[in-house]
């Protein structure tokens, strides 16, 4: 490696470090989802994911998903999309119990944040992680989903369906789901 890309993988860790820092000192909920914002942003950068790992920022996406302030958990649930698509980083969600808090982002009321959610658990979706994942109660929220009228959500939901659960997985969740309102009820459909 060159000098120069020895100081830029310096700098870039010490820039990181300091957002990471500003998070944690700040009280302004302005700044603290300016900072959320722009470390979600570096999660999409595969160059970053070393050292997003070694600042434990996975941790802070999750602790982000059950706060109050919608904007907090939006880019928590939008970085852990991005960090989710490394496999290392991905381990590290899953070994967090990262799962039940990614699964509750379902139920927002923020189309983006649902989105986010869905494709968080397709990428969290591993041998060992796939029957917590593709749970009857998951499957029914992603049926109610692909019936929604928007097509982000319902071509995105319909996937999940298709990408990581077995045909007698869906036709069981469908059979379950029998008798009740073949709508989005139940579940509230994101508003944007």
């Amino acid at each position: 490696m060159s000098r120069k890309g020895s100081s830029d993988a310096s700098d870039r860790f010490e820039y990181l470090q300091t957002l990471v820092t500003e998070f944690q000192d700040t009280d302004s909920e302005e700044a603290k989802e300016q900072v959320l914002a722009n470390l979600a942003n570096f999660a999409y950068d595969p160059k970053n994911m070393e050292n997003l790992r070694e600042l434990q920022v996975a941790d802070l996406f999750l602790d982000m998903l059950t706060e109050e302030n919608e904007n907090f958990v939006e880019f928590g649930m939008g970085g852990l999309c991005n960090l989710s698509m490394d496999r290392e980083c991905r381990d590290l969600i899953l070994q967090s119990g990262g799962i039940p808090l990614v699964t509750n982002c379902l139920s927002s009321r923020r189309e983006e944040t649902v989105l986010s959610a869905i494709t968080t658990l397709m990428n969290l979706t591993t041998a060992s992680s796939r029957s917590e994942i593709t749970d009857p109660a998951v499957l029914q929220c992603m049926l109610r989903f692909s019936l929604s009228e928007s097509p982000r959500l319902r071509n995105l939901a319909t996937v999940f369906l298709q990408d990581c659960c077995t045909e007698g997985q869906v036709a069981r969740a469908e059979q379950q789901m029998q008798g009740q309102h073949q709508t989005a009820l139940g579940i509230p459909l994101p508003k944007d």
